[in-house]
């Protein structure tokens, strides 16, 4: 299949939303405590889509995922109990998730590939993300792209696993 990974539109929200809520109800049905409190909802959809910070992976016209990625863009990240491996600039990816159709087939891993394209192109050598601690499929997906564990960040008073990936 030739996927095609472009930013978000306003037209794309309905379609994003769907593939969240059923994401949700994954998380929730894994035993995960992920997106159990109302985030993200269709407000934080529409303002990453706003701040040019929304995008989606597609087959075709179908949006098969959807992620946000940002630059230097989580406050969150200034505290960690831990180390991270790089200072300066980074690239964090958040809300990663992918339709129920498009489940086991590698859209995680493509979706991390054109992440790492979009530090290069914008000059940056450092990925940070985060998950929950209950979060398996994450963190499978994390440890398989070569991400280091590098300690806790704190989000709505919840501690979560901080990760980093230097493109150095």
């Amino acid at each position: 299949m030739e996927y095609t990974f472009r930013k978000a539109t306003s037209a794309d929200l309905p379609q994003i939303w769907a593939i969240l809520q059923k994401a949700i109800q994954r998380r929730k049905e894994d035993g995960s405590e992920q997106w159990q409190d109302g985030y993200p909802n269709p407000a934080v959809i529409e303002k990453d889509i706003t701040c040019d910070a929304g995008f989606v992976i597609t087959d075709g016209n179908t949006i098969a995922g959807y992620l946000a990625i940002m630059i230097n863009d989580e406050p969150a990240y200034e505290t960690i109990e831990g180390k991270w491996l790089t200072t300066g600039d980074y690239v964090v990816f958040h809300r990663v998730a992918v339709s129920e159709d498009y489940l086991g087939k590698g859209l995680s891993g493509k979706m991390l590939k054109h992440i790492e394209e979009f530090a290069r192109e914008n000059q940056v050598q450092s990925i940070k993300a985060d998950t929950n601690f209950d979060n398996a499929a994450m963190l499978n997906i994390l440890k398989k792209a070569g991400y280091t564990y590098c300690g806790e960040v704190f989000f709505r008073d919840s501690a979560r696993m901080a990760f980093e990936k230097s493109l150095r």
